[in-house]
């Protein structure tokens, strides 16, 4: 299957999802589309263009030239990995281990996300992903009455957070461990309401708030 063939038919999704799947690549590395444009070696105008309409169709060479300059692959830009698992590269060849400060595991939570909760429960610790964030330096998500998340209420917890270059084999991930109590106070709860940055992919009436009060915050970078 060539490089356009595939790029239609990854996950059965629409073409559409290359202009978003390069203007979030972009913002990740922190990447002006002037600055994108020039090492993909295109003009501004035409990025502009395959970012704002879906019916774009790019070649395989300004396929690859993107990849390249996003540091990343076209099966990744095509939506092609999007039902496989992260993690399918190989390793690096001298991959590089460091510990995050604290400092550094608390920017990289930022204001908000997608997180994975580990919650107690009496057939083992479960583990879902939640959207989530920080307030006051808490964690905070929320969810429905009876759902594994609220399950963390009253529980000593621990969330996750990472993120993974495919085409680099490299990431890193943060680890916050505490207490997790649910919000009953109607003040703070209308409060969370208002500052929320999204509401949960999972849909529906989610109005139970919950935070986790870091104890322990720690995590660790691989580089190449």
């Amino acid at each position: 299957m060539t490089e356009r063939a595939s790029s239609h038919a990854a996950g059965g999704r629409t073409r559409g999802d290359l202009g978003r799947r390069i203007a979030q690549r972009r913002t990740e590395l922190g990447l002006s589309r002037q600055e994108t444009a020039t090492r993909a070696g295109m003009a501004p105008a035409y990025l502009q263009y395959l970012e704002e309409r879906p019916t774009a169709d790019p070649g395989a060479g300004t396929l690859l030239r993107l990849a390249g300059a996003l540091r990343t692959t076209v099966w990744h830009l095509t939506g092609g990995d999007t039902e496989l698992p992260p993690g399918l590269g190989r390793a690096a060849r001298t991959p590089r281990f460091t510990e995050l400060t604290e400092a550094e595991c608390r920017s990289l939570l930022a204001t908000h996300g997608v997180g994975r909760l580990a919650v107690p429960a009496d057939t083992g610790p479960l583990v879902v992903p939640v959207n989530y964030q920080v307030a006051e330096g808490a964690i905070v998500y929320r969810t429905e009455p009876g759902t594994t998340p609220a399950q963390a209420d009253g529980h000593q917890v621990a969330f996750e957070v990472d993120r993974i270059d495919e085409a680099f084999s490299e990431g890193w991930s943060v680890l916050v461990r505490g207490p997790a109590r649910a919000v009953t106070d109607p003040d703070e709860a209308a409060r969370l309401d208002e500052q929320a940055f999204t509401t949960p992919w999972a849909g529906g009436p989610r109005d139970l708030w919950l935070r986790i009060e870091p104890v322990t915050v720690t995590g660790r970078r691989i580089t190449v």
